[in-house]
């Protein structure tokens, strides 16, 4: 697909530049594309300067930092939005006034791939959808390896340091495109009124309950837009925790259950939770056409993701997992199930609004001891201090990631240590992926052999 026949000469304001890469993927594309681009971000050039720097070569790519010029969205012929950006923002609604369209990146993508004879594969729901999208890329990789197929498999989304706008000019017909899909990227979908060829909702909890004001049906309704507009022939795979909720909504397309894989398939990474992620994975890939063998193939070598359940090292007999992208107590809840008894966990952050009940329970079974992140910012650590301190549950203190670490070695003289903060990582950190990047760096640099 040649893409300066989409964006050459259009003004195209970017909003939302952020540090993860897929921002700066997406200005470098379009202005490789011809585009005159307009950068705008609320975070000063000093708060954005390694994303700034990387798009300084390109003359049509212009900067408005540190605020807004309310002309940026009136006088210009798209707007493409960043997924954390409200959709009631008075910059949004300038744009929508004056007849400017708004658009969302992935979405904007998915429209013109499938266009293109593509199938998009989306993945979304509140657990799950990183793994299961990575089970189902990896595993089709290996089948269109293994089959020497004229066919490629491409993984985007809500995946760190990718621009999926910028992978357009590489896919053609016959491709599979997977898609990992948060709430507010399906916001851009339900903008187009598209919906993935085969949509993939594993379950839905109570998360971002910040952002949709404690209201689980607003939440549901941005998610639901990734089966909302299916056509006949699409797909629709649903977990069994969300299958009544998608049936009362009357979707295109029926949804099919997933099944449990057989009990003979030995997979990689542990917890019945990720076998209920390789169970949607299987009915995807084989909608998808693979064969049992290649299915079980794939999904019996997959290794598992970064920051999920990800077993790093063991140290002095202790095995050390970093399940820092559990951002809810729920996600934290799955990892205590996942690992049993004698577990050394590393918890804490800002706050969800999250009900924290059912985790003060786990934690009661299979905790020996705990290491609570602290931060000025952390509310969410402080209601988990009153509810630990209300069932006589003793805890240690940490004020950065490093003591924590340090602690939780000290503590754990067998079983196993879990870090598994069950909230945001906002205040002492920028983003969940530096609090990632922070845990294995002090973790890979301990003392012992790894």
């Amino acid at each position: 697909m040649d893409c300066a026949d989409l964006f050459k000469n259009k003004r195209i304001t970017l909003l939302g530049l952020g540090l993860l890469g897929r921002g700066v993927g997406d200005a470098e594309f379009l202005a490789q594309c011809g585009a005159q681009v307009t950068v705008t971000d609320k975070k000063t050039e000093a708060e954005l300067a390694a994303s700034v720097e990387k798009l300084k070569q390109y003359s049509n790519v212009t900067f408005h930092l540190g605020g807004h010029d309310s002309r940026d969205f009136t006088d210009t012929d798209l707007v493409i939005k960043a997924a954390g950006v409200r959709l009631d923002s008075t910059e949004i609604a300038a744009a929508r006034a004056a007849g400017v369209p708004v658009m969302m990146s992935t979405a904007l993508f998915a429209k013109y791939a499938m266009e293109a004879g593509a199938k998009i594969v989306g993945i979304t729901g509140t657990r799950g959808k990183t793994t299961v999208a990575h089970m189902i890329h990896d595993s089709l990789i290996s089948a269109f390896a293994k089959a020497s197929a004229d066919r490629r498999a491409f993984l985007g989304g809500n995946v760190r340091g990718i621009s999926t706008l910028a992978m357009l000019p590489d896919v053609k017909a016959g491709d599979v495109v997977v898609l990992e899909l948060d709430s507010w990227q399906l916001q851009g979908f339900g903008d187009l009124k598209i919906s993935p060829n085969v949509a993939v909702f594993t379950n839905l909890m109570p998360d971002h309950m910040n952002y949709y004001d404690t209201d689980m049906e607003k939440y549901f309704v941005d998610k639901a837009n990734i089966f909302k507009y299916q056509k006949t022939g699409d797909m629709l795979v649903v977990g069994d925790r969300v299958a009544d909720r998608v049936r009362a909504a009357h979707p295109p397309v029926a949804p099919a259950a997933s099944q449990p894989i057989p009990e003979e398939w030995a997979l990689e990474i542990p917890g019945e939770h990720n076998r209920e992620n390789a169970a949607l994975a299987a009915a995807t890939l084989t909608a998808l056409g693979l064969s049992q063998e290649d299915v079980r193939e794939g999904l019996e070598s997959f290794e598992g993701v970064d920051g999920r359940l990800q077993f790093v090292r063991e140290l002095h007999g202790v095995k050390i997992y970093n399940d820092n992208n559990a951002t809810t107590p729920e996600a934290t809840i799955a990892a205590l199930r996942a690992l049993g008894k004698d577990i050394t966990l590393i918890v804490g952050g800002s706050e969800k609004g999250l009900a924290l009940e059912e985790l003060i329970s786990e934690i009661k079974k299979a905790v020996s001891h705990i290491t609570l992140l602290v931060h000025q910012n952390y509310q969410g650590s402080e209601r988990l201090k009153k509810d630990l301190d209300a069932e006589g549950i003793s805890y240690t203190e940490a004020r950065d990631l490093q003591g924590a670490v340090d602690d939780a070695v000290k503590s754990a003289r067998s079983g196993t240590i879990l870090f598994s903060p069950a909230f945001a990582s906002f205040g002492m950190f920028k983003n969940e992926y530096e609090r990632n990047d922070q845990f294995l760096e002090i973790v890979r640099k301990m003392g012992g052999v790894a």
